[in-house]
């Protein structure tokens, strides 16, 4: 399943998604990975290189242990004489194991006590002694009271002498290093975290600076009107020695561009309002005058019946084109951004007399009203709110069959603000009509019948009024409902 953008949705929460993660963050992630693997690597090669000097130096010390068991144990009066009893060797340092093995049995053992006694051994220790493997080569075993280094030496005598020297001591050594490389492998990767995640940070500030500008660019609007692109990568994430500088130069680049586009587009559309608002000024004295006279025709000089209909048709050509002509410098007006002549204007007497003047006009429709018992009242030019009203009731009128119920209502909405619609239960307009429905000369006759011509600015002058006035406009359609709606700011006495 994917998103509305087309981009995989994460699954589970955004914290456990790295794909949603800040660079810094994976950048810092990875140090301390890096860093971690690089410590436990150096923590194992320092425990083995410990171990094995230290099992080495154990092992010296077995030796000779087991040379002062075996050479230099005192014989006692019950062995025949020459064979020395390993428990009474001297120069034994204190833990060190003696045994003597006779066939299979344990004739004596003990471990030497720090005050110089025997320690006895109990008989699962003697089993694991009889259990050695008698080659002279020494192993670790676990007794009773510790582990130990062992080591087993048959002697001329037919017996078998074990030594055996404590790993506590190594134990110790080792863990006392493990503790260590813990300890100092947890500061340094704290200590390495943090200020690798202030250098880092400090490092990817020009990208964020890139960012930034990126996102302020996106909000502008830039599809109409004046637009002043003075946003630009500051001077310091802009030098192209770097990569990311390369990166701002570019985009610094790119926006000048833009900027430059930008103002010869606008150029371009100041001579075009500029040309269609002197077009049409110029336009209104020549038709006025074919208006004129044709009526001076009419009353003055006698047609033929078809001479009748040519000029009657002239002069509905010659009104029609002065609506336009009318529609057009309007529409430059308001692009200009000319003042608006302010008043109260209360909707509600003015939605009664615009829907009567089009019931006059349209009388095969069904005429409906919803008006509040209260007036409401918005700050506004009441002639170009008054056109608005004529232009939606004018165009339900047009793109609709005779018996279309056709309601407007007045309201106040939660917000704050004036609402007026104008709805009828006609065809509906195609959805790939409606995102182009307020653009000047669109037109969708096919869609919605209709006998009457339109020029297709009668909705933008909609849009133009509107948005002039502080408000909004939107249209909802479906086959059966059109439905379109205004917002506009009330009047500060209309705020409760």
């Amino acid at each position: 399943m994917s998103t509305l953008s087309g981009a995989p949705r994460p699954d589970g929460p955004r914290w456990l998604n790295p794909s949603t993660w800040h660079l810094r963050t994976r950048l810092v992630l990875v140090a301390m990975a890096l860093l971690v693997a690089i410590c436990g690597a150096v923590g194992l090669v320092s425990y083995a290189s410990m171990d094995l000097f230290l099992t080495r130096q154990l092992d010296s010390q077995l030796e000779q242990a087991s040379r002062r068991a075996t050479e230099f144990g005192r014989p006692p009066s019950s062995l025949p004489s020459g064979r020395p009893d390993p428990l009474e060797a001297r120069g034994q340092g204190a833990g060190t194991l003696s045994a003597r093995i006779l066939g299979s049995k344990v004739s004596s053992a003990g471990v030497l006590d720090a005050d110089g006694t025997r320690a006895t051994l109990s008989a699962e220790d003697k089993q694991v002694l009889l259990e050695l493997p008698r080659d002279n080569r020494p192993v670790d075993r676990s007794l009773s009271n510790g582990d130990y280094r062992l080591v087993a030496t048959a002697t001329p005598y037919g017996d078998v002498i074990v030594t055996g020297l404590p790993l506590a001591d190594k134990q110790n050594t080792e863990t006392s290093l493990v503790w260590t490389m813990v300890f100092v492998s947890l500061g340094g990767l704290a200590l390495i975290g943090l200020t690798g995640t202030a250098v880092i940070r400090r490092t990817m500030r020009p990208l964020e600076q890139l960012s930034e500008v990126a996102t302020e660019v996106s909000r502008l609007p830039l599809d109409a009107g004046e637009v002043a692109l003075a946003v630009r990568v500051p001077a310091q994430a802009a030098h192209p020695g770097t990569e990311v500088g390369s990166v701002g130069h570019a985009l610094n680049l790119m926006l000048n561009n833009v900027s430059n586009a930008l103002e010869a587009r606008q150029e371009s559309e100041t001579k075009v309002r500029q040309f269609v608002a002197d077009a049409s000024h110029e336009l209104r004295t020549p038709l006025t005058a074919i208006r004129g006279y044709t009526e001076l025709l009419r009353m003055t000089e006698t047609f033929t019946d078809d001479g009748r209909k040519s000029l009657a048709r002239v002069q509905s050509q010659s009104e029609r084109m002065t609506a336009l002509v009318e529609d057009l410098l309007l529409l430059a007006r308001l692009d200009e951004g000319q003042p608006l002549k302010l008043a109260d204007v209360d909707l509600t007497q003015l939605v009664i007399e615009t829907v009567s003047d089009e019931r006059v006009m349209a009388p095969e429709h069904v005429w409906q009203l919803r008006l509040p018992d209260e007036p409401v009242t918005v700050r506004g030019d009441a002639k170009q709110l008054h056109q608005v009203l004529a232009n939606l009731l004018s165009n339900a009128r047009k793109h609709t069959e005779a018996g279309t119920i056709v309601v407007t209502g007045v309201m106040l909405s939660s917000d704050g603000s004036a609402v007026v619609t104008v709805t009828d239960n006609g065809p509906g307009i195609p959805p790939e009509f409606q995102g182009r429905i307020f653009s000047r000369f669109a037109r969708a006759d096919a869609a919605r019948s209709g006998s009457e011509g339109t020029s297709g600015l009668g909705l933008s002058i909609v849009e133009s009024i509107v948005h002039a006035h502080g408000g909004s406009v939107e249209v909802t359609s479906r086959p059966g409902r059109t439905e379109f709606a205004l917002r506009l700011p009330v009047a500060r006495s209309e705020v409760r």
